[in-house]
């Protein structure tokens, strides 16, 4: 029986061989700028004298900000790797089992690991990330080594943003793959208690390595790789950065937009996994589409671990390379995806059009058209079409959408024009003139609900904004007109 035909399949221990992986072959490998490569020994993934040579390390730019990437392997599948919530993409090769693992990848797939902003090599800055930025990172990287489309990896907190890249741009993904990987972090620390004792850790000791024992028990004890795993503590980031992150990572749900996944998807978890609890794995395969479940043997969280940790690379692979998973990638409707509505509305329209006659109204309505459109090209919306005195657009980043709201606000108080913005993110599918889907009528019923001056967002929005500095009032629920189930919305209060 194959692994992949049940939805939800349970796979025993298969122990490695213990043999070592032969070396890849140099002139094979393929990375960011070949004549570079070449003129530096093509320093990819390889052995040398019994040594693992570490790929070369480069800097994509995402905006003002440089993410460190490195690339390796050679195989007709491309996977990116989003890690978790430290890395350092330069120390993971001082691991023989890390480097070992991904040796064995990258025999059958070009790989690309890299550095979320804030942490290991790319850019260390003041002001924490939110998801906008980060699916920014992600396909800044992707840009920069000229994947178009890949594979992606998401490994424990970076799930959540590999799952939200794959809904949100599924013509950039053949396939999401979930590792150990959870949609509320409730799963991660069910309790207020457990993450204040690892938040006093991370204050009191972090860089020791003494908390391997919570994410590698199996490796309790050996003092080799726990000096290792300290030195990764210390390099992925600082105590105050590590503290701020997990802080910002307590404020993660996606739960609402997994059904907006539609790339083909594979959900990977330890059955005994001490971290994220085997709970988590199967949430996310019972509400991602056609999600396939795989679940392991295993007490360890770090998937390079274990017995069957080479299985798990292998069952990544052979999922990835499936007669028919490229085809099935490319006919998901590039114009189906998950996105942030913005609508706006002049409030008092017609009242105010009859007091400043036609010449002045149209005067007007120009003059607002184009506060809308200059900030629309500040954050980067996509406009679908006017609505006589409002405006319907799309977004990829809810935290953009948020900041765009704000702006025409705050642009139309010159021209003496109050309006009401209202936002909601969910699956929608864009045709050449227009936008269809539930979400649409959903953030309409949320501008109609808006006041003069609002900017008025669903609880689906503010779950996918932390880190972003935003603050917001508690609107209460609200009956909306056309849809069954009350909604908890929010007022935009202010931008930090």
């Amino acid at each position: 029986m194959s692994a992949f035909d049940p939805k939800r399949t349970l796979v025993p221990n298969i122990p490695a061989s213990g043999q070592a992986d032969a070396p890849l072959d140099p002139s094979r490998l393929v990375g960011h700028n070949p004549s570079a490569w070449k003129a530096k020994e093509q320093r990819a993934l390889a052995y040398r004298g019994g040594h693992v040579v570490t790929p070369e390390i480069w800097y994509a730019k995402s905006g003002d900000v440089h993410i460190a990437y490195q690339t390796f392997g050679h195989g007709p599948e491309n996977i990116v790797i989003i890690p978790g919530f430290v890395s350092h993409i330069e120390h993971v090769w001082d691991s023989p089992d890390q480097a070992h693992w991904l040796n064995h990848l990258g025999r059958q797939a070009r790989i690309v690991l890299f550095d979320k902003r804030g942490t290991g090599l790319s850019d260390r800055l003041g002001r924490l990330p939110n998801f906008d930025q980060r699916m920014d990172d992600a396909r800044a990287v992707m840009d920069a080594v000229g994947i178009s489309r890949a594979a992606i990896l998401g490994v424990s907190e970076g799930g959540s943003l590999a799952a939200l890249f794959a809904a949100s741009h599924p013509q950039r993904c053949t396939a999401l793959i979930l590792y150990g990987a959870f949609a509320r972090f409730s799963d991660w620390f069910p309790t207020e208690q457990k993450f204040n004792g690892f938040l006093n850790y991370v204050e009191t000791a972090w860089g020791t390595g003494n908390s391997v024992a919570g994410f590698a028990p199996s490796k309790k004890g050996d003092t080799e790789f726990q000096r290792w795993w300290g030195r990764f503590e210390r390099l992925g980031g600082s105590p105050s950065a590590v503290i701020n992150l997990m802080r910002l990572n307590s404020e993660i749900n996606i739960e609402n937009i997994l059904q907006s996944i539609l790339v083909p998807t594979l959900v990977l978890h330890r059955t005994q996994d001490p971290t994220v609890s085997i709970q988590a794995g199967r949430f996310l395969a019972a509400h991602i589409p056609n999600a396939k479940f795989v679940e392991l043997d295993g007490p360890d969280h770090i998937y390079w671990l274990g017995d069957n940790a080479l299985q798990i690379a292998d069952i990544i692979l052979e999922f990835i390379a499936r007669p028919g998973m490229e085809a099935r990638g490319s006919t998901v409707d590039a114009q189906r995806m998950l996105a942030t509505i913005l609508l706006t509305d002049i409030v008092n329209s017609t009242s105010q059009a009859r007091e400043l006659g036609d010449n002045e109204w149209r005067k007007l309505l120009l003059a607002h058209d184009a506060t809308v459109r200059r900030e629309l090209a500040r954050f980067r919306g996509s406009e679908v079409k006017t609505t006589g005195d409002g405006f319907l657009v799309l977004f990829d980043g809810p935290a953009r959408a948020i900041h765009c709201a704000l702006a025409i606000t705050e642009g139309m108080v010159p021209l003496g024009v109050r309006v009401r913005v209202g936002l909601h993110t969910g699956e929608v599918e864009r045709t050449q003139a227009d936008v269809h889907g539930i979400a649409v009528h959903i953030a309409a019923r949320v501008m109609d609900t808006a006041s003069a001056g609002e900017v008025l967002i669903s609880r689906t929005v503010k779950d996918l904004v932390a880190g972003s500095g935003i603050k917001f009032d508690d609107a209460g629920e609200h009956s909306l007109k056309g849809i069954e189930e009350k909604w908890r919305l929010y007022k935009v209060r202010d931008v930090a």
